[in-house]
């Protein structure tokens, strides 16, 4: 009877402090509570990244988890108590303990949760479930034993409580938390099948968990997994790096103005829903290739063949309202070695004030012995229509028009590849930045044969772009008005939206260059797609949205891996 009460004290001493304690440390932001408050026996399983993860993730629960410890910690005076007063219980790494098995089983089919960490550790990386790292079989061997189902977890940002600075009053460390969907044990299956579906829907569930979790709270690699020793080792942040930061908000905070300023141009009228929806529905039959498919063009390789460094025209395949817009143009600079040189194509920014830049940028790569070609992307320079700005068609609330200019940049490229493939030339590069980046990674999606696609501060989340950038502020208040719904757009992201496919080049070839203090394509969405897009390259540039440091950065790395 005394040990019965000793017990129930000592639980609900430990669920009190555990919750004052990380209710003073740290901000922990929950997704998907309702399942690990569900009833019944089931498996938690979770991602390891620190030794506050159980009680951390323990505090959030309204049930109490019984956790699986390492054997280790148990013989030490006072903790060994301490763990044993809350129900954890002992696990070898090392091997597979009858006793520990036994009694997980147990606590399960009495209707308990049970409390594991598949890595057997913590861990960071290549080496960590998030990184790509193989689970092991415990967790589904386990689950499938005691009949019981396993709920996913991914915990993220309690590794900074090893910095003894997160710790001072009023700090309050945010920590992300998200449960996922119980998982079966697949009683139907045979026991070798039924853990190896259980060990894919499992390791499914993290990377999903892990996606949601940096798209939803917009995390950085900063707040991603460090190991224990490089937070504990951690210096506050360089006050010169809160400036830059503060001066490259300010940029792209300017800029944004300026971009809602141009949209209010351009309204949409009441009927724009209905052809939003049609739109949709003719390309929903179509793939990436089908939609991006380029016709030859007798008229471009002709002029191919007449020119040395040359402007080339051509009628674009893709006819819009807008004359000068229907003339596609690139700006070709060969360099002394001529077709037996690589050609890098360089598609420029959204709005791009001027193309002397890139022209210099051409110089230079002709010195490195590539060709270069500068493509005029819809809207810009030479297309601009009578009356408009340089750009201001490319993106505004007519999403339909949004959708066709990206189309047009996408096969316009293809097309002048192609046509420089007849003539000899064998190997490309893709060099782009912002819109003209977006363009790259749909290029990517399409073209298999490419030396390397360098993609600067690409838009490659569309949804953001569209719902929550802070430079389509105008065109969110036209589409609300017209009631295009986000249902809707979101049925052309199989073709709009790199985040939501996959490359057909070697993503090994791809490198994606992010700005720290981007406020426009979040450092969240490019390392989400650096993720989805494996064995692809991430390089980090401290600068905003709008800046020339990502350029020379670009250039130099690309150098560096022989490209």
């Amino acid at each position: 009877m005394i040990g019965k009460i000793f017990h129930f004290i000592a639980n609900r001493t430990a669920a009190l402090s555990m919750k004052l304690l990380f209710g003073y440390s740290s901000r922990i932001y929950v997704v998907g509570c309702e399942h690990i408050n569900c009833t019944g026996g089931f498996l938690l399983a979770s991602n390891h990244i620190s030794h506050f993860d159980p009680p951390i993730i323990s505090s959030v629960a309204r049930r109490k988890i019984d956790w699986m410890a390492m054997a280790e910690f148990f013989p030490i005076p006072g903790l060994g108590h301490f763990l044993r007063a809350v129900d954890a219980f002992p696990a070898a790494r090392d091997r597979a303990d009858r006793k520990t098995i036994r009694s997980a089983i147990e606590r399960l089919k009495d209707g308990r949760i049970v409390g594991v960490f598949p890595e057997g550790g913590i861990r960071d990386g290549a080496r960590s479930l998030l990184g790509g790292a193989p689970l092991r079989r415990g967790a589904s061997t386990l689950a499938h034993m005691a009949g019981v189902p396993i709920v996913p977890c991914v915990i993220l940002g309690s590794d900074r409580l090893y910095a003894k600075r997160n710790w001072l009053p009023l700090r309050r460390t945010p920590v992300w938390i998200a449960f996922g969907q119980p998982i079966s044990h697949f009683p139907e299956l045979e026991k070798s099948v039924a853990r190896a579906r259980i060990e894919q829907e499992l390791a499914d569930g993290f990377q999903r968990l892990y996606a949601e979790l940096r798209r939803k709270f917009q995390l950085t690699r900063d707040d991603l997994p460090h190991p224990p020793r490089e937070r504990m080792r951690s210096q506050p942040k360089n006050p010169r790096r809160r400036l830059h930061r503060a001066a490259a908000n300010a940029v792209d905070f300017a800029m944004c103005v300026s971009m809602n300023l141009v949209q209010s141009r351009h309204r949409l009228n009441g009927r724009s829903a209905e052809e939003m929806d049609r739109y949709v529905v003719e390309c929903e039959k179509l793939t990436p290739h089908e939609y991006y498919a380029a016709p030859k063009d007798v008229g471009l390789i002709a002029a191919i063949q007449t020119g040395n460094g040359f402007s080339l025209t051509w009628r674009s395949p893709i006819e819009t309202e807008f004359p000068r817009n229907n003339v596609a143009r690139a700006d070709f600079f060969p360099c002394g070695r001529g077709k037996a040189a690589p050609t890098v194509f360089m598609l420029h920014a959204l709005m791009s004030a001027t193309h002397i830049g890139y022209r210099r940028w051409a110089a230079r790569f002709n010195e490195l012995g590539w060709n270069a070609c500068f493509v005029h992307l819809p809207y810009h320079y030479s297309r601009v229509p009578p009356g408009h700005w340089n750009g201001e068609l490319a993106i505004t609330a007519d999403l339909i028009r949004n959708a066709e200019g990206l189309r047009q940049g996408v096969i316009e490229a293809r097309q002048l590849i192609g046509a420089l493939r007849d003539h000899g030339y064998s190997e490309f590069g893709i060099l782009g930045t912002s819109y003209g980046g977006w363009i790259g990674a749909l290029l990517a999606m399409v073209e298999r044969d490419l030396r390397f696609v360098a993609l600067m501060c690409p838009i490659v989340n569309v949804e953001h772009a569209i719902w929550q950038n802070p430079g389509t502020a105008f065109m969110r208040r036209e589409l609300r008005r017209a009631k295009i719904a986000p249902e809707l757009v979101a049925r052309h992201f199989h073709l709009s939206s790199p985040l939501h496919n996959e490359p057909a080049c070697d993503p090994a070839r791809v490198l994606f260059v992010s700005g720290d203090f981007d406020l426009i394509a979040r450092p969240a969405d490019i390392d989400a797609i650096q993720q989805k897009w494996r064995g692809s390259e991430l390089l980090r540039v401290p600068q905003g949205h709008f800046g020339y440091r990502v350029m020379r950065e670009t250039v130099t790395r690309l150098k560096q891996r022989g490209f």
